[in-house]
């Protein structure tokens, strides 16, 4: 009399050829897999440096747009003078601020009259040693409501 076995009754083992491919498979992977983890965990932070960057660029915009609105101020006050660079930013070490204010006409043309264009750029150095930077744009005008 024959005695066989069922399929899901027989043992099977590795052998020691799939063995030594399954460490080599993960010898190669695993380093490349380690240096993504530490890259992503370098990178975590960029999108709290990037927001606090935007926040402290539109804080500057908001700033002068109520100096426009101002009116022991105004338009007029709207000048590079009146808004030097920052190279620290109270609170916030590590950022930098600079506005660019170009007159302009109502077709955006340099040399008008007008129209403001202010441009503020936050720049800081993330954790990996580059430096980024943020530029907001907006416009004000001359003309009075």
């Amino acid at each position: 009399m024959m005695n066989y076995l069922s399929p899901s009754s027989r043992m099977r083992a590795f052998t020691l050829i799939e063995a030594i491919i399954a460490v080599v498979v993960i010898g190669v992977t695993m380093p490349a897999m380690l240096w993504a983890l530490g890259q992503a965990n370098l990178d975590r932070v960029s999108p709290i440096q990037a927001s606090t960057a935007k926040w402290l660029a539109m804080e500057k915009l908001e700033d002068m747009i109520a100096d426009r609105a101002d009116p022991s101020r105004g338009y007029g006050y709207i000048i590079s003078s009146n808004y030097p660079n920052e190279a620290t930013i109270p609170n916030f070490p590590g950022y930098t601020r600079q506005v660019t204010i170009v007159e302009t006409d109502a077709l955006f043309t340099a040399g008008g009259v007008g129209v403001k264009t202010i441009t503020v750029a936050v720049k800081w150095v993330h954790s990996n040693g580059q430096t980024y930077t943020i530029s907001l744009t907006t416009v004000v005008t001359d003309l009075t409501p």
